[in-house]
């Protein structure tokens, strides 16, 4: 084979708190019908890359299901193959370390190179235009770029090249930087290069943008710059406004899962049409099968299989699968893991105090709250905002209020 793809898809997700309590981050779902990782795949089977390694560690039940053998990305063909790599020496160290344990499968593909994809981003991408970049440059690394933000610099592997694209300088994570030209974690290899530094540079947790990209700087390393849209999704934040973007105008949506040309493949629950009721009012949402919307819903995601009570309002918000909104709730600004039932007249994302959440304001302090998986919300229950409701709360009692900043 000439390329094999190795999709890291082992990371905890921690940033995403209570989404990735109980299935790791690339598994987590995504725009109603997908999950997280479903973009990744697809790229590599409208790429043309039917050889891939996914490595997996925490928590990969979900993931392992959810994959298969590959069938919805047309990876169980005779002349495909597809392999989930789980730690068997010790647990995976960093990015570099998990690709390290699993030396041998790279050695026996035979592959001339190898292309390492992060599992828990949001993009289309076709990689044959970077694997021919890499080509024409006879570079031994090619890294995908793309211009961010001066003031999100610091959460990159920032770099600067000279005018032929080749990488001069390199910096991981920088705290002050002039440059905004940052690696969106997307490499192409030669495989006796990533070999080579592999099993040469000794370092605890050895990963990718503190230790191998660093040691084969000064040597062939150029860049391929990517101008279209990717997001990590890693934080409630920015994991509520790109779903909510996706419900935008045609014109507006600033990544067309419409294209028939390049279709996001899933694998889809066998369920009925979705049912809109007669005094359902609908704006700018995308509605999953199997859901049956009676309330009003705007500006939102919902999942397969939710259904919206009459009198029911949903705004702002994204609610995965199997959920219920009873009918006179209120549900805003808001994320609802699969089977919450929020009951009758109660409210989610009301009042005007943002108060940060007070166990963990690093993650909720814009006003957004979350609900864990299976919870229900009591009759005439109010809670305010950046709230968070975990698995173990106790909400027995109806018409209780949860103050802004709540862990529960």
């Amino acid at each position: 084979m000439e390329t094999l793809a190795l999709i890291l898809a082992g990371g905890r997700g921690s940033r995403l708190d209570l989404l990735s309590e109980k299935r790791v981050k690339p598994a987590v779902p995504f725009a109603g019908k997908y999950r997280i990782i479903d973009f990744t795949l697809s790229n590599c089977s409208n790429s043309g890359i039917y050889h891939i390694g996914i490595l997996t560690q925490y928590l990969p039940l979900s993931l392992n299901e959810h994959i298969g053998v590959g069938k919805p990305w047309d990876l169980d063909r005779r002349d495909t193959s597809l392999s989930l790599l789980q730690p068997f020496k010790s647990w995976y160290a960093g990015t570099a370390d998990s690709v390290l344990q699993n030396i041998e499968y790279i050695k026996r593909s035979q592959a001339k190179y190898v292309i390492i994809l992060s599992g828990d981003h949001v993009y289309k991408m076709d990689y044959r235009n970077m694997i021919e970049t890499h080509k024409q440059n006879n570079a031994e690394l090619t890294i995908a770029v793309q211009e961010v933000p001066m003031n999100e610099t610091h959460r990159f592997g920032i770099l600067r090249t000279g005018d032929d694209g080749k990488i001069i300088e390199f910096q991981e994570k920088p705290k002050q930087t002039d440059s905004n030209l940052a690696s969106m974690g997307i490499y192409v290899f030669n495989t006796d290069t990533l070999v080579e530094a592999l099993t040469t540079v000794k370092a605890e947790g050895l990963d990718f943008g503190k230790h191998i990209v660093p040691y084969l700087i000064g040597r062939d390393v150029y860049a391929h710059v990517f101008s279209g849209y990717w997001k990590d999704v890693g934080t409630y934040d920015s994991y509520l406004e790109a779903n909510l973007e996706l419900t935008g105008t045609v014109d507006q949506i600033p990544l067309d899962m419409y294209d028939r040309n390049w279709r996001i493949y899933t694998r889809s629950e066998e369920l009925p049409a979705v049912k809109i009721g007669s005094n359902a009012h609908i704006n700018q949402a995308l509605i999953s099968n199997g859901s049956i919307i009676a309330g009003s819903v705007e500006r939102s995601v919902i999942s397969p299989g939710v259904i919206i009570h009459p009198g029911a309002v949903v705004k702002n918000a994204v609610i995965l699968n199997d959920c219920e909104i009873l009918p006179g709730a209120h549900v805003e600004n808001s994320i609802l893991d699969k089977n919450v039932i929020v009951s009758f007249d109660a409210r989610i994302g009301t009042g005007d105090d943002y108060t940060a959440n007070k166990e963990r304001p690093d993650l909720l302090s814009s006003g957004i709250n979350v609900i864990a998986k299976g919870v229900k919300i009591p009759e005439k229950t109010t809670i305010e905002r950046n709230c968070r409701i975990t698995t173990a709360a106790s909400l027995k009692e109806k018409g209780m209020t949860i103050n802004s900043g709540e862990t529960l």
